[in-house]
This record gives structure tokens, sequence and C-alpha cells, in this order.
């Protein structure tokens, strides 16, 4: 093939890989460039949405942590229910795939009803348990009195709302059970028979072959509850409003008053980038620190 040919050639596959690719970069640079860029520089301007945006510089970042105190409270409710619930998430999840992927009898019927949760749209689910936590009529209360217990405010008081909302988010990790399943099923069956030759227990079988097996599965597993916990918004909009007392006002529900209940669109993006960079770092500390615990084919430790 002649030099001229075959500069005509990688032209033309250039120019095919270009307009394949095209759609991508239209939809990275309108959903994704754009929005961003726009939301950094509203971060630095006072702007109602109404009228037109006023150059403040870093302003209001400098407020947001120097006059704003809700804001602080709810990066610390935020942190606390994380906190709560990502643990929580795991070992549940964690329990409920070993048990789905054991010999069980009905072991369909147990995985549709772990995974039903996971269908239910999210203000559904939050509608049924403002019914289940309600204090005098609500189901859970109906059968702790029934056993002769106290009544608990569940949502209604200041102590208990997060631990509430923390307990209520483990309905919905069907999809965490399922990825979790899917990494039990994958570990091989001779590592268990090795560990049965050598006189080892169901302890043993969990603590060397497959907690170690399992262990990028839970790093990704935890980095993806972490993110969805730290941009809790649903929930306390619809069950408790932030209340009581702004005690389960989370980070995003802090920045959608601000942006629609108050008008401060600058605010709220700052807010929003605030979150960014928090969440962006939480989990760098965890990718960080996981190669002390997390196992990989191939690695040499």
């Amino acid at each position: 093939m002649s030099f001229k040919k075959r500069g005509m050639n990688d032209r033309r596959q250039n120019l095919w890989g270009w307009i394949l690719i095209s759609p991508l970069v239209m939809g990275l640079t309108l959903w994704v460039v754009f929005p961003m860029g726009l939301s950094i520089f509203t971060s630095m301007t006072r702007w109602d949405m109404i009228s037109k945006p006023e150059f403040v510089g870093f302003q209001n970042y400098i407020e947001i942590f120097t006059k704003d105190e809700l804001f602080l409270k709810s990066i610390r409710n935020t942190v606390y229910f994380t906190l709560l619930s990502v643990p929580m998430q795991m070992l549940v999840a964690l329990m409920g795939a070993l048990l789905l992927n054991s010999s069980i009898n009905g072991k369909g019927v147990f995985r549709t009803i772990f995974y039903l949760p996971s269908l239910i749209p999210i203000v559904v689910s939050s509608i049924m348990w403002l019914w289940m936590y309600n204090h005098q009529y609500g189901l859970i209360n109906f059968f702790l009195n029934n056993l002769g217990l106290d009544k608990v405010k569940w949502i209604d008081s200041t102590e208990m709302v997060i631990p509430s909302l923390s307990i209520m988010n483990i309905w919905n990790i069907g999809n965490v059970i399922v990825i979790f399943l899917a990494g039990l099923q994958g570990i091989p069956d001779d590592l268990m028979e090795a560990v049965e030759i050598d006189g080892g227990n169901s302890w043993h079988k969990f603590h060397f072959v497959i907690l170690p097996l399992l262990s990028p599965i839970i790093l990704y597993n935890m980095i993806v509850s972490l993110i969805k916990c730290l941009q809790l918004f649903v929930e306390p909009y619809i069950m408790t409003n932030g209340g009581p007392v702004n005690s389960s006002l989370s980070f995003v529900l802090h920045i959608y008053n601000n942006a629609f209940k108050y008008g401060k669109m600058g605010m709220a993006n700052a807010m929003a980038w605030v979150l960014f960079i928090l969440t962006m770092f939480i989990s760098l500390i965890i990718f960080k620190t996981s190669d002390q615990w997390t196992y990989y084919e191939g690695d040499k430790k």
C-alpha cells in the first residue's frame, strides 16, 4: 500500500472515530461540563434566579462557614447518619447474602422478599415509614404496646430521629445484597473444600476464604452506600422537613432550602461544591487505606 493511500485510510478512520464518539462528547459537554461550569460561576455570585447575578468572589464560601449556623449542623447530622447507616447496611446486607447463598428451602422466595423493597419508589416508602413510625397509631409502636413496652417517639424526638432514618435505610438494601450474592457465587468451591479437609469449620471458611475474596466488593458497596448516605434528602424532606429543631436537617436538604426556599442559589451552589469536595475527600481516604484490607487475585502481598 502506498504512503498516500495509507494516509487517506488513517484520516478516514479518525473521522469515523470522531463521528462515533460525538454523541458521548456532546452529552458530556451539555449535561456534565456545562452544568458544572455554571455551578462554579454561580457559587461566586449573589443570585436569586430572578435578578441578574452579582459577582461576590469567595464571599459565599466564607459566609457558610462563619455566619450560617445551620450549615455546620446539617454537616453533623449527615455525618452522624452516614456513620450509623453504612456499617449497618454492610453488616445486614452481607448476612442476607450469606443466607441467600446457603442451601435453605424457599431460596427464591427469600431473594424476592429481600429485593422487592428496592423496586418501591423512595417517596412511597418514606410515606409508608412515616405511618409506621407514627407515635400515636404507628405499626411499630402498636407491637411495642402489645408487648408491654413504652411507645417510642421515632421521628418526633431529637435523639431518635437520625437513628430512625438509619434503620429505615436498611429497608432499601436489595441492590447491595444482590452484589454481595454475585461475589459469593464467584468463590471457587475447591477453596471451601480445602478448608474442610484441613479441619476448618464455617467460621474458618468465612474468615480465611469468604471475607478476603469478598473484600473488593465490600469496598465497592461501601463507597456507593457512603455517597448515597451523604446525599440524604428525600426521607427527611418528606418525613420530618428537617425537624424536630433541625435535628434531621441533612446537608442536601439545607442546600435545597437555600436554593428554592430562601432564593439563595449562589449560596446553595457553594454548599454543593463543599459537599462534592467532602465526598471526594472521604472516598479518597477509604481508597488509600483499602490496600490494607482488600485482596485481589494476583496480589503479591
